[in-house]
């Protein structure tokens, strides 16, 4: 499938407005609500999984810019990248957070504005391409952060 720069932004944008209104009015007893993980994971709170989104969002943006990927992440598993997400925001307040995840937002607009056509249609892609900007956002809003809000009304 070959995409175009219109499709990528309209999804972009959808998977932001529906995550962000989940996470718009959370108080602190949800944003500090353990999700459902294996003992061998990091125990992610609401929060984290937000600043995991963001942070896999922010690599895409890093990516259609053309930058290097920093220092401290190079050669790292992803469960290994994951951690170190997890290490940089734990302790970061909740609106730190969604502050981050909104400035994230405008940047890959602006990054997506501003590619080169051909890095939207030079290539076959798969139809959920590029992933972190829709689908791995949208997975972590419905599996991670909606369980565990749902969970708390039980």
């Amino acid at each position: 499938m070959r995409h175009t720069r219109e499709e990528v932004i309209k999804r972009t944008i959808r998977e932001f407005e529906r995550l962000d209104r989940l996470v718009n009015n959370l108080t602190d007893e949800d944003w500090n609500r353990l999700l459902t993980r294996p003992e061998t994971k990091d125990p992610w709170t609401v929060k984290d999984a937000l600043a995991h989104i963001a942070h896999w969002k922010a690599d895409v943006v890093r990516k259609i810019k053309k930058q290097p990927i920093p220092v401290e992440e190079k050669g790292l598993s992803w469960t290994d990248g994951n951690h170190l997400i997890y290490e940089r925001w734990r302790d970061r307040a909740p609106q730190e957070v969604l502050a981050w995840h909104r400035q994230v937002q405008e940047d890959a607009l602006a990054a997506l504005q501003d590619a080169p056509e051909a890095w939207f249609s030079d290539r076959e892609r798969r139809p959920e391409w590029p992933f972190d900007l829709d689908g791995h956002s949208s997975y972590h809003r419905v599996k991670d952060i909606e369980h565990a809000l749902e969970e708390s009304t039980k």
